[in-house]
């Protein structure tokens, strides 16, 4: 079963508790499961949920809550698109965020959230996301002193 691909939430949730299992038994990873728990390894906060799988499975965030998967997918959809560079030019945002910020995390953060945004609207008006406005949204918070 490719991951991500056609999913369901228990399965993708069922994903990171065993990525995250694998990695406090030292259990062979594959490249992907490397990736999901480096994002897990930056989130201390949402370990001991990933680590109860069941829990995890009915994880339903508050009303207005964070919910860490969405939250982690993002990281991780935010780095597979800076490593291939798409959208065009998102790696080079990227690095100036870095720089304007000190830190590859907090410069994911400003990518997620205007992706996050960017999804939203496309959702809203029934269109795929815009990789342009997507952009735009990221930049913005460059502002005019940026790197």
């Amino acid at each position: 079963m490719p991951l991500f691909d056609g999913s369901s939430r228990d399965q993708l949730r069922q994903a990171y508790a065993d990525a995250w299992r694998k990695h406090l038994t030292g259990e062979p990873i594959t490249a992907l499961e490397a990736g999901i728990i480096d994002v897990i390894g930056a989130h201390p906060e949402y370990q001991a949920l990933i680590a109860d799988a069941e829990a995890a499975k009915g994880f339903e965030p508050a009303a207005g809550g964070v919910n860490p998967f969405l939250h982690m997918g993002l990281h991780l959809a935010v780095r597979e698109q800076v490593a291939i560079d798409r959208p065009p030019g998102v790696l080079d945002l990227h690095r100036r965020l870095q720089a304007r910020y000190g830190e590859p995390h907090r410069a994911e953060h400003v990518l997620m959230e205007a992706l996050a945004e960017t999804l939203s609207e496309a959702q809203r008006s029934h269109r795929p996301p815009d990789e342009a406005r997507y952009l735009e949204i990221a930049r913005r918070s460059l502002g005019s002193g940026g790197p």
